[in-house]
């Protein structure tokens, strides 16, 4: 007898079913068996070159992970075909794929919901590789920046918002994305912000001052006072010589150097050259004896004080450390007190940036640095992007060439659009030194300019700073400094990353801060310690670091009426100079 048409339905949605479930197992046990045989020794590839070595294939995994996660995998498959294409819910909760567009294409959001699942599974097939700490970090790292790039959001085939653009403005918008394309190719990296608004010293960089003092590695501005008085203890930055100091001097508004200047600080910053060929042979030593140092110097000799307050940022801070010490083995303290901004000085938790650094890495850059060059700054900016794939690379991907919008202007990623190389002797051995052996928490272990390093001689206070989400300096890092140093130290924590949370003056109101007063002046050895008697404060950290520093700054005293000192140190050119102004 005939099977009735309501059953030969069933049947077949039944028989399609076990299909469906039967291809997606069979797609579970290829790509078990793939991930089994994937060598991820070149999972860095194209990062700026900092390509990720010695990871030894295959891979085992945790049994019980594994089975967990192919009975999640399979049951979110069966809901996923219960669902069929008004699968769009899973979607809503990422913005890649939130869209309009992708909402109204089933297609679409059944695909994006597919890409969804198999990039959970991937990710936790990551976590559930067994080996050490350091090879599942670099699996997990490697998978996400293969995730990230598979997305179908990132393919205009696939894509329902740029597709739905393109019919919007009849093709228009591809025409635009593949302008921006070529642009792009020509420059050699993704354009993040609109570049055209910006200029160095006209609407960047624009905080009133003077360079009273230059050599072969960095100018010296003093910037003119806000104030009638200013503290009789000067003030110097120094920034990361990784990137161009104006980070700390964008729009008045946001300005960290206008605004030390405002509080009635005496101050001075040092403006990085740019590294050409000429510098190719200039080594971590010369940044400390010739930069971090003859600022210190220079500042005194200006000013006529005995003793100034200086502030470290990222790798500023961790030169300012060095210089400190080395002048502590000479028997010197012109230094007060020190701020340090998300620095790394311990540098036992550098967060994701570990998956790079091993003997290997570093032995290839030893030689390949042995008779000098220079480490393009657009490889380490591509990296650090990398480090950040669907945030700071693939929206601008699609944005800029699937959908041809130019992006917004933004001060801050022109900021970091505007790199800096580094000497190679400077960077192999930074790296060497730093992160793979951790010397400076060492006593004795390393010598810089002649002196065995010691932070225990480095007695003064300390004002230390960490972004809670920083993904440069991890919070743990940047609090392993309170450690390290034995003087009375303030800890304080702020919301965002790495530039977010430092870049966050008072008058926006924005963010948070955590202040432990309990722990004031002698942390305890645990974050997570430290943490459990913070309180959040609302706003901008600025105040209370300038609230510190005022502690440390002396009586006020009239401020200057014209730039540097005698003829020694003449206003050579207006801030911000030309150091800052040339291109990698």
């Amino acid at each position: 007898m005939a099977k009735q048409p309501a059953q030969q339905a069933t049947q077949a949605l039944n028989d399609a079913a076990q299909q469906f479930q039967s291809m997606f197992g069979d797609g579970w046990q290829k790509a078990l068996q793939a991930f089994k045989s994937m060598d991820f020794s070149n999972a860095g590839a194209g990062l700026g070159d900092m390509g990720l070595s010695h990871l030894p294939p295959p891979v085992s995994f945790a049994p019980d992970k594994l089975q967990e996660l192919q009975g999640n995998y399979m049951k979110e498959v069966l809901e996923l075909w219960n669902q069929g294409l008004h699968a769009t819910t899973p979607t809503q909760k990422d913005r890649r794929f939130s869209g309009d567009a992708w909402a109204h294409n089933p297609v679409a959001a059944y695909a994006a919901a597919v890409y969804l699942l198999n990039a959970r599974t991937l990710m936790g097939m990551a976590d559930a590789v067994e080996g050490d700490a350091k090879t599942r970090a670099r699996m997990r790292f490697a998978v996400e920046q293969w995730v990230a790039a598979a997305a179908p959001s990132n393919f205009l085939v696939f894509n329902a918002d740029a597709q739905q653009k393109a019919l919007d403005t009849k093709g228009e918008s591809i025409a635009k994305g593949m302008q921006n394309l070529l642009g792009d190719i020509r420059q050699g990296y993704v354009s993040q912000t609109d570049e055209s608004v910006f200029e160095v010293g006209k609407n960047v960089a624009t905080t009133e001052g003077a360079v009273v003092f230059e050599n072969e590695l960095f100018q010296l501005i003093e910037y003119k006072p806000l104030t009638a008085k200013v503290y009789e203890r000067p003030f110097l930055l120094v920034p990361p010589c990784i990137n161009k100091f104006y980070i700390l001097d964008l729009q008045p508004e946001n300005s960290f150097i206008r605004y030390a200047v405002s509080q009635g600080h005496h101050t001075f910053v040092v403006s990085w050259r740019n590294p050409d060929q000429s510098m190719a042979q200039v080594t971590w030593d010369d940044y400390v004896e010739k930069a971090a140092i003859k600022a210190i110097e220079v500042t005194r000799q200006i000013t006529g004080a005995k003793t100034i307050n200086a502030l470290g940022f990222c790798v500023g801070g961790t030169l300012l450390s060095n210089a400190l010490a080395v002048l502590a083995a000479r028997g010197e303290k012109p230094v007060e007190s020190a701020t340090f901004l998300t620095t790394l000085i311990d540098f036992s938790d550098t967060g994701i940036l570990d998956v790079f650094i091993d003997e290997g890495f570093v032995r290839f850059r030893e030689m390949q640095f042995s008779k000098g060059g220079l480490m393009p700054g657009r490889d380490l900016a591509t990296t650090f992007s990398f480090l950040r794939p669907n945030d700071l690379v693939w929206n601008y991907v699609v944005g800029n060439y699937l959908k041809g919008e130019t992006p917004p202007p933004f001060d801050l990623l022109y900021w970091n659009g505007d790199s800096t190389n580094q000497p190679g002797p400077m960077y192999a051995w930074d790296l060497r030194n730093t992160y793979l052996e951790n010397k400076f928490v060492k006593p004795g272990r390393a010598t810089v300019c002649g002196e065995k390093i010691d932070l225990g001689k480095l007695d003064l206070p300390v004002y230390i700073y960490g972004s809670r989400e920083d993904h440069i300096v991890p919070i743990g890092g940047a609090y392993a400094s309170t450690q390290a140093l034995p003087g009375p130290k303030r800890f304080v924590m702020g919301a965002s990353g790495h530039i977010a949370g430092v870049i966050n003056p008072p008058s926006a109101k924005k963010r948070s801060h955590w202040i432990n007063e309990k722990a004031n002046g002698k942390p305890p050895k645990a974050f997570e310690d430290w943490f459990k008697g913070a309180t959040e404060h609302a706003g901008s950290w600025w105040t209370d670091w300038s609230e510190w520093l005022a502690s440390h700054a002396g009586k006020q005293v009239p401020a200057p009426k014209g730039y540097g000192k005698g003829s020694a140190f003449k206003a050579m050119e207006p801030a911000p100079g030309r150091y800052v102004k040339a291109k990698a």
